[in-house]
C-alpha cells in the first residue's frame, strides 16, 4: 500500500470506530444537580436520599405574592399544607434508576393545580432532562424538557 492510501484507511477506520463505540453510559447519579423547568418559572434541585432520587424547588421566577409575602402551596388539597412555602418544597420523590439515563417509579407534585402524578425522567444528554408526568399509563401524560443549571456535587 502506498503511504497516502494507508493514511486514508487509518483515518477512515478511526472515524468508523468513533461512530461504533458508544459514549459513556449515563450513571444513576448523573441526574443530580439543579434543573430549570421548560417554562423557566422554577428550578428544581434533584438529590439522592436513602437510595432514591427526589427534587425540591430551589428558585422561583416569581418568589413572592403581590403583597411581598413568599408564595405558598395554596392549591394543595390538604388545607393544612396551603401555608407551606413553595421555595424548598419537595415536589419530586421516590425515583429509582432503572437503566442508564432513566429514572422511574417516582411521583411529581404540581403546585399549580395541587395534583400528584406518576413520573419518569430520561437524560437525553448531560444537560437535557425529559420529565414525564402521567396518570395511570405513561402514554397519557405530558413531557417537560428541563435544562441543567448547576452540575451535581
Amino acid at each position: 500500500m502506498n503511504k497516502r492510501l494507508l493514511v486514508f484507511v487509518s483515518a477512515l477506520f478511526f472515524h468508523l470506530l468513533l461512530a461504533v463505540v458508544p459514549a459513556r453510559a449515563a450513571g444513576p447519579d448523573d441526574v443530580l444537580g439543579v434543573w430549570k423547568n421548560g417554562e423557566g418559572t422554577g428550578m428544581i434541585q434533584i438529590y439522592k436520599q436513602d437510595g432514591k432520587y427526589h427534587g425540591r424547588l430551589v428558585w422561583l421566577k416569581v418568589p413572592n405574592n403581590p403583597d411581598g409575602t413568599p408564595r405558598t402551596d395554596v392549591n394543595n388539597p390538604d388545607e393544612a399544607k396551603r401555608k407551606t412555602p413553595l421555595k424548598g418544597l419537595v415536589n419530586m420523590r421516590d425515583f429509582t434508576s432503572t437503566e442508564a439515563g432513566k429514572w422511574e417509579n417516582g411521583k411529581i407534585y404540581d403546585p399549580k393545580n395541587g395534583s400528584d402524578y406518576s413520573c419518569e425522567m430520561t437524560l437525553k444528554d448531560p444537560n437535557t432532562l425529559e420529565v414525564r408526568g402521567f396518570i395511570g399509563v405513561s402514554i397519557f401524560g405530558r413531557t417537560d424538557v428541563w435544562k441543567r443549571q448547576v452540575a451535581k456535587k
